[in-house]
């Protein structure tokens, strides 16, 4: 910087773009002049409810929700297969749709309401007993995405049919090949819903 020349202004108000020397003096105008607004949210900061929990983080443009699920938030339910969005295991589910998280990106998710397979089996979902008792799994890896996938099903159509439920589960793969179990623990499942609402 030339000697006398004065340095630009680094405080600038979020409201309305006013430059302040020192941080001190735009809190001062923050809080006289804009006081009854709420503080706007930091560029690339977003809100997810996750689980039914809220979590305000940080997140890259490029960031995956699969990357901020797994990688930040810890929840390893949420599996990497393709990440091609081609294999289903990365399903979660989305203010009431099945989602896949590695081709979504967390930056347009702000505010959104998400469920995975972690939140499904502390509900006490039937899926999670059911899936068990049919052996629907071999080595595991798939299961969280179908269930999600199942779960995002049943909630909208409680009473499927076995056409139905295969055809909502096309989009998940298992190595293991156990895809003659989906469909009969989805369907019981479904029954045990409806029991337990007729109760």
């Amino acid at each position: 910087m030339k000697e006398g020349s004065k340095a630009t202004p680094l405080n600038l108000c979020p409201y309305c773009t006013a430059a302040f020397d020192t941080f001190e003096e735009l809190k001062t105008h923050v809080v006289s002049v804009h006081k009854t607004e709420p503080l706007p949210k930091p560029a690339g900061w977003i809100a997810l409810t996750v689980n039914g929990q809220v979590h305000e983080l940080k997140v890259e443009p490029e960031w995956t929700l699969y990357q901020v699920i797994h990688d930040r938030l810890g929840l390893m339910g949420v599996k990497m297969f393709c990440d091609r969005g081609a294999c289903g295991s990365c399903t979660v589910i989305m203010d009431g749709r099945p989602i896949l998280a590695c081709m979504s990106l967390a930056i347009e998710c702000d505010g959104k309401h998400i469920q995975t397979a972690e939140g499904i089996a502390e509900a006490k979902h039937p899926l999670v007993e059911s899936y068990i008792k049919h052996h629907t799994m071999q080595c595991g890896y798939c299961t969280p995405g179908f269930i999600t996938t199942a779960k995002a099903l049943l909630d909208r159509n409680p009473d499927p049919t076995v056409e139905e439920v295969m055809e909502a589960l096309g989009g998940n793969l298992c190595r293991c090949g156990t895809y003659p179990q989906h469909p009969k623990a989805v369907l019981e499942a479904a029954q045990t819903l409806r029991e337990e609402g007729s109760k």
